[in-house]
């Protein structure tokens, strides 16, 4: 049994399930990356905010992603580690953890 998830219940039901994990941006940020990747890999997620949780984390810009991961000096080397999901209209980052 499978439930559609529309833009608004994802923000919605994410808002009420982990209200401090991400900003609303950075919600609709994940929806639209999320659909892309059913898109581009023709295999439906699972909506589970949880796991989401634990695989993601959201960075204000560039540098406070550098104070966690020494690795990282720039943009590419980020995105040549991990998934980077650039937040419009800021310098905020979500990042898949690695």
């Amino acid at each position: 049994m499978k439930k559609t998830i529309t833009e608004f219940d994802f923000v919605n039901e994410f808002t009420a399930i982990r209200p401090n994990n991400f900003t609303r941006e950075a919600l609709f940020a994940l929806f639209d990356w999320f659909e892309q990747l059913e898109d581009d890999t023709g295999k439906e997620t699972e909506f589970d905010p949880i796991a989401i949780c634990c695989d993601f984390t959201e960075y204000d810009s560039l540098e406070s992603v550098k104070e966690e991961y020494d690795s990282i000096e720039t943009i590419k080397d980020l995105q040549d580690n991990t998934t980077v999901i650039e937040i419009p209209k800021t310098e905020k980052l979500i990042i898949q953890n690695f």
